[in-house]
Formats: C-alpha cells, sequence, structure tokens
C-alpha cells in the first residue's frame, strides 16, 4: 500500500472508499414524489411524462426529461437548480436548442460542471441507430455547444438499437482506474430485449467498441439505463427479470474493487418498486440518494421520486 499512497493522504482515501462500500448494505426509505418533499417546486412533476432524473455531481443541478408543454418536441431535456444542497428545487427549465431537438432527447447524464452525455432520437446524417448517445459542454459564457455524437459500432458505443442510460465513470486516478462509461442497448419495440454494455475511453475524447456486461445482463429479461456510483463500485438499474414486483423494478449490484466482477443484481424491494414501472435510476455523487421515474405516476403518464438511505 505505501508504494501508491502515503501518510495522511492513504487514511483518507481509505476511510472514504469503506464509507462508500458499506452504504450498499444500508437499507432504502420509503419513496416519495420529489415535488412533495423539502419545499421542492411543484412543477417537478406534472400530468406529463417526467422521468430520467439526475444530479450534477456537485448537487446543484438536477436534469430530467419530460414531455410537458413549452419543449422543442417529444422528450426534452430540462433542468432545476438549487442554492446549496439542502435547499429545495426550483423550477425545471428547458435546455433549448442545440440539445433538445423535435425528436425525444432524453437519459441526462452531467459530468462535471460544463459536461452533459444524453440520448437523442433526431435522426441526423450519419446517424447510428434508432437513439445515440451524445455529449456536449457549456462554453465559457454558459451556452451549450453543438453535440457531437459518440461513434457508431462497431469502433463505438453506438449501434443500430437505441442506447439509453449512460453513466460516465472516471476512477483513473486509482490502481487499475478507467475512464469508462456503461449504457444499454434495447429497441423502441418490444421485439429486442435490453442489455447493459460498457465502452471505454481512449485516445483521448474517443470510446471504443462496447461490451456486455455479463454479469448485469439476464438472456431473458430487459435489462437497461444502468447507473454506476461515483466510485465505481455500485451499479443500479432497471429491469424485468424473475423477481421483479411489476413491470421494470430497480436492482442493484456491488464489487469489492474496479477490478472485480458485478455481484448477483437484487431487487430494491416494495419501499423503492411498485406493480409499476421503475425506470432510469441515478444516485447521487455520495451515493446516499436515489432519484427515478415511475410510470405511470399517480399525477402523470410519469413521476420522478427519491429515496434516500
Amino acid at each position: 500500500m505505501t508504494r501508491f499512497f502515503r501518510g495522511s493522504t492513504a487514511i483518507l482515501i481509505t476511510v472514504a472508499a469503506l464509507a462508500l462500500t458499506g452504504l450498499a448494505s444500508a437499507a432504502w426509505a420509503s419513496a416519495q414524489k420529489i415535488d412533495t418533499m423539502n419545499g421542492n417546486n411543484a412543477e417537478l412533476n406534472t400530468p406529463s411524462l417526467e422521468g430520467c432524473p439526475i444530479q450534477s455531481p456537485d448537487g446543484l443541478s438536477l436534469y430530467m426529461a419530460s414531455n410537458r408543454p413549452g419543449g422543442k418536441g417529444g422528450l426534452d431535456i430540462w433542468m432545476a437548480t438549487r442554492a446549496s444542497a439542502s435547499a429545495a428545487w426550483g423550477a425545471p427549465q428547458n435546455l433549448g436548442e442545440p440539445v433538445n431537438s423535435a425528436a425525444d432527447d432524453f437519459c441526462p447524464t452531467p459530468v462535471g460542471t460544463r459536461g452533459l452525455f444524453f440520448v437523442s432520437r433526431e435522426a441526423l446524417p450519419g446517424a447510428c441507430g434508432q437513439g445515440d448517445i451524445y455529449f456536449t459542454r457549456r462554453d465559457a459564457a454558459g451556452a451549450w455547444v453543438e453535440p457531437v455524437r459518440l461513434l457508431c459500432a462497431p469502433a463505438g458505443p453506438n449501434s443500430d438499437l437505441d442506447e439509453q442510460g449512460p453513466s460516465w465513470v472516471d476512477v483513473s486516478g486509482k490502481l487499475r482506474g478507467t475512464k469508462a462509461l456503461y449504457f444499454s442497448r434495447s429497441s423502441v419495440t418490444p421485439s429486442v430485449a435490453g442489455q447493459i454494455f460498457m465502452s471505454t475511453r481512449e485516445n483521448g475524447a474517443r470510446f471504443g467498441p462496447a461490451l456486455a456486461v455479463a454479469e448485469l445482463n439476464d438472456a431473458t429479461a430487459n435489462d437497461i439505463q444502468p447507473n454506476v456510483r461515483s466510485d465505481g463500485l455500485e451499479v443500479v438499474f432497471t429491469s424485468n427479470r424473475s423477481g421483479t414486483l411489476g413491470g421494470q423494478d430497480l436492482w442493484a449490484a456491488t464489487r469489492g474493487t474496479i477490478s472485480d466482477p458485478w455481484s448477483t443484481p437484487v431487487n430494491l424491494g416494495p419501499v423503492v418498486n411498485t406493480g409499476a414501472a421503475e425506470t432510469r435510476p441515478s444516485l447521487s455523487r455520495d451515493g446516499k440518494q436515489l432519484l427515478f421515474g415511475r410510470t405511470p405516476g399517480p399525477e402523470g403518464s410519469g413521476d420522478i421520486y427519491i429515496t434516500t438511505r
């Protein structure tokens, strides 16, 4: 150990890792609609479809997908903000062009304070398939720049199917660390069940070929929309595999180190899952909060929920 870390730095890193790893065994509280708690804005959920919720790493921005009025068409990406991690979320604002289009734009995944992965079904020239993963960032003035589509298979992660749930994992500072993108492939129709894949970043910003994550995939189930905790040791995703309570449920798996295979996925249970479909989960950076969508929701065709442990 002393060959890699020295003094108090090693102790701090070890304590942080143990704290995050210990979260995996903690129980989740009953999930609540996000607009009904902590003074959060009532427009976080509407009679429209809301889902794909995810916090920025600093916890001050909440990204989501919605087809509510005021968008560009279909599903759009919206963002709410707050002044501090304990403050209430404000009303969501549409990200506008060039992120949103007349097609479905969804599954936002913020990187730092300026970057954003997302999925778009816009039929642009050179599109790989039904829905492709893109990356954009804010410029110095805070405006989103023109998104760049990741490479098509076999060279890159996008395929002729529907990519969903990109999850950026940067553990490059660790022994045998890596920078990778987890995501799923499925079909907009039930004809192709979803599977979870990983693509490693190589040659600077280029993402390489997709590799199926065998431990997380069930041959007969729809395994989609993965989200990996910031330390790379826990993953949550949605699946209709055996043991699911209804529709799609949220499942989780862990591993001891980033070099280990994932454990057998476990269902998060009835405090989170219901007879409805639970969709696109995401963990906060500290792993203590879990956001997800539920379809149908009591308020609309899909609502956003949150639970803590």
